[in-house]
């Protein structure tokens, strides 16, 4: 078995590596700007709308999120005083932390492993209008223009604010404007959250901080303004940026950190001053009316929002002419009718938190870029049992596989240090779950992942199978080789781990291969060996890394060896006791049997070794009854992974009323839908937090019961619910093989369906018990005539 890296391992690290080195904050070209306005009409536009502002206190449930990948903003509405919180992806504390406690796990604190802060604070202060003296007050969140707009009127003036987080001018823009002869007067306050002084720049009208946290990061941010067409006065002064007599006017607030995804340089970028970026950006930015602004950040998000529809069916004019959050509740009452167009809204606003939280720096942890403050729960960190990996179960599926590429990005830029920490410290004597062979290689991670390298709580042996799991999915999506080749060495140190960790143990009398003392996340035995989550994850690791290594032409020696452990591998088998998908080896029921993970399960959903369509019927129907013991009621996140199973098992009565579980508005209880449409999680009896993933879990299981896909295969309404029956359609629905689909149906029948390629490929495609094979060049597209009954 291999001890160590191998040489090609190295060289191949450094090729991946050396295309992801970019600082997050950073200067960037002038954007180009549109001739015309990209606008979608206000008719046509999928939106999501209030009557009142949201409360201060309660921002994280009733403010409207923004964002560009890197900066993000929850913006609450308030017409006298707009709170908003601006989070920038990077602004981590912490570090390294590659010092084991006395168990031989890893510390999990604020000041060691570290936690996502808030960057900024802003407040829009507009004396005079207070809610009591303004009339015909709606804010919305227009999800097909990625805005929030504020309207209100005040005397006989009508009022507009549209606030917007623009990936061309890296900037926070918000735009005023009024109509019936009004003038704006007012002031923007800009402070930091880490006790930092805000100075203005009287000359340049620029009010900015500028600071270093404990752990080397430096970081600021600025804020600016200009008076549009009709006059009025701009000026700086303290922390303010202040507008006086105004008709119109564009204020812009950028900000960012010296982080860099650089091992060798210690994630940062040694050649940044973030206060001159930020003064920079968000000058050059107000040089440009609100307008320009505006249709600037349209015509680069329409394109990315539009790659993807959904039709579920129409509702009814009264459902339409309901706010939000009364449309919500209507929605949860008993014997409610359906709502698929609220429904659809729902998968739309997971599409529209991708698209806002993943673009070309970090990836989302478990709260994206919207924090309420400097302590969210568990550090808002990269947990690596089922959180991130499920943030990115929706991005191939609904069309936006561009997005994953923070996330390969990340694993990529992290692994120097995954491989370091692994090899040097994973051996520790106290480490319950160190490798019994006394050999290590390659390189794992633990529960818990920062963006310095470091790792957190305890060692999650299995952790590098899940992490690559999602990665190679990705592959099987794409069918991009460029890609596949970056995410190599990935794929072979995981290997190489797993060769230095398994051991043999006899089972029937027979010789078999099993996981080291390990935990079926995060319950149950802590020393329990061959525990099914382990064991189905190796066996896909194993597979996708030999057909890695077919399709690159590289590394078939240990390809061939990895292959041949795979055989040997320990599969998990039916308890006679329970009847149930054995989870630790053992006839026994070891844990909690209504418990939030389904680790065993991992091989349903989202691996496929378990399905309804071919395998052993015996596993299957264990599956079948241990995710109907694990219950229809959990967290959010639990939920989208059961109503996901479910719609593998083609069960559609489970997976839709598993996703109105999460669409009820939340009332105090494990899970359910806040007014803003982000999933809330309870964290005590007093007290929930927003978690993202099950937002982007649960629009992934929404779209499994309209395609299943796996390589060579791909099923059409597989799982669609009474509910959505009469009539829809999708288009651009990614589908393994690297094919899109757009699809319409009636009375849950496919009524046309066409396959597009863009690499080209074989698949069959089924539908109502009919199949077709289509073969397709890159870049062509054939309709699907043979599954239209």
């Amino acid at each position: 078995m291999s001890t160590g890296p191998s040489r090609r391992l190295v060289l191949g690290l450094g090729a991946a590596l050396a295309l992801s080195g970019v600082p997050a904050f950073s200067a960037h070209a002038a954007p180009r700007r549109p001739a015309g306005s990209p606008l979608v009409p206000a008719a046509r536009a999928t939106t999501l709308w209030y009557p009142e502002p949201a409360d201060d206190e309660l921002l994280i449930e009733q403010g409207l999120p923004l964002g560009n990948g890197r900066l993000g903003a929850l913006v609450g509405g308030d017409p006298a005083a707009e709170i908003c919180h601006l989070t920038d992806a990077s602004m981590w504390t912490g570090g390294a932390n590659d010092t084991p406690d006395s168990d031989g796990q890893l510390p999990y604190g604020r000041d060691d492993f570290g936690s996502l802060t808030l960057l900024a604070r802003t407040t829009l202060m507009m004396p005079g209008h207070d809610r009591a003296a303004v009339t015909d007050y709606r804010r919305t969140l227009d999800l097909s223009n990625g805005l929030v707009t504020t309207t209100y009127t005040k005397g006989k003036v009508r009022y507009t604010r549209e606030m917007f987080v623009s990936a061309p001018d890296d900037a926070l823009v918000i735009r005023l404007s009024q109509s019936g002869g009004g003038k704006l007067t007012g002031a923007l306050a800009l402070s930091g959250t880490h006790g930092e002084s805000t100075t203005p720049d009287a000359a340049r009208r620029v009010a900015s901080f500028a600071a270093t946290l404990g752990n080397g990061l430096r970081y600021a941010a600025a804020a600016t303004a200009a008076a549009g067409q009709g006059g009025g006065e701009v000026a700086a002064s303290g922390s303010r940026v202040t507008f006086t007599d105004c008709a119109e006017v564009v204020i812009v607030i950028s900000g960012g950190t010296d982080y860099a995804p650089d091992h060798a340089n210690g994630f940062r970028d040694p050649g940044a001053d973030p206060l001159e970026l930020a003064r920079t950006k968000a000058r050059a930015a107000v040089a440009h009316s609100g307008t320009v602004l505006r249709d600037t950040h349209v015509a680069d998000y329409r394109p990315r929002y539009e790659r993807f529809t959904l039709d579920l069916g129409s509702s009814t004019s009264r459902q339409r002419r309901l706010d939000t959050w009364a449309r919500l509740k209507a929605r949860a009452a008993a014997g409610a009718a359906p709502d698929p167009e609220l429904e659809a809204s729902y998968l739309q606003f997971g599409r529209y938190l991708t698209l806002c939280g993943s673009r070309d720096g970090l990836p989302m942890g478990l709260q994206g870029v919207w924090l309420e403050g400097n302590t969210p729960d568990w550090m808002g960190d990269y947990h690596t049992d089922i959180n991130i990996q499920m943030n990115y179960w929706l991005a191939d599926r609904a069309g936006d596989s561009d997005t994953f590429t923070a996330f390969a990005d990340y694993c990529l830029a992290q692994l120097p240090a995954w491989n370091k920490v692994t090899q040097e410290k994973f051996q520790d004597p106290r480490n319950r779950y160190r490798n019994t062979s006394g050999e290590v290689a390659g390189w794992t991670v633990a529960f818990s992942t920062n963006p310095y390298g470091g790792l957190g709580w305890w060692w999650h042996p299995a952790g590098n199978a899940w992490l690559c799991e999602s990665l190679y999915e990705h592959y099987e999506f794409t069918q991009d080789a460029a890609y596949l080749a970056r995410i190599h060495p990935l794929l072979k140190g995981a290997c190489e781990f797993w060769e230095a960790r398994l051991i043999e143990t006899t089972v029937d009398g027979r010789q078999v291969l099993v996981d080291d003392h390990d935990w079926s996340p995060e319950h149950g035995p802590q020393d329990a060996r061959g525990i099914t989550y382990t064991q189905e994850l190796l066996w896909s690791l194993f597979g996708h890394y030999e057909q890695a290594c077919r399709t690159l032409g590289r590394d078939t020696a240990h390809a061939t060896t990895v292959a041949a452990l795979r055989e040997r591998l320990y599969l998990p088998r039916v308890s006679p006791k329970t009847g149930w998908l054995e989870e630790w080896m053992s006839e026994d029921n070891l844990g909690e049997t209504t418990h939030r993970h389904l680790s065993p399960l991992i091989n349903l959903f989202p691996g496929d070794r378990i399905r309804p369509d071919a395998g052993d019927p015996v596993i299957l129907k264990g599956a079948t009854e241990l995710l109907t013991a694990r219950g229809m009621e959990s967290y959010g996140w639990a939920c989208a992974w059961r109503a996901a199973c479910w719609a593998r098992l083609k069960h559609a009565d489970n997976a839709y009323d598993l996703v109105l579980t999460n669409l009820k508005p939340w009332a105090g209880g494990d899970t359910g839908t806040a007014m803003n449409f982000f999933d809330m999680y309870r964290v005590s009896d007093t007290r929930a937090i927003f978690q993202i993933d099950a937002n982007l879990g649960t629009p992934t299981a929404m779209l499994e019961m309209l395609v299943y896909s796996r390589p060579g295969h791909i099923e059409l309404l597989p799982a669609l619910p009474d509910a959505w029956a009469a009539a829809g359609s999708v288009k651009g629905a990614g589908a393994r093989g690297g094919f899109t689909l757009d699809m319409a149906w009636e009375r849950g029948r496919v009524r046309e369906a066409s396959l597009h390629s863009a690499a080209g490929g074989t698949t069959t495609v089924t539908a109502g018990g009919r199949s077709t094979r289509v073969t397709l060049k890159p870049g062509e597209t054939a309709a699907l005539t043979g599954l239209v009954v």
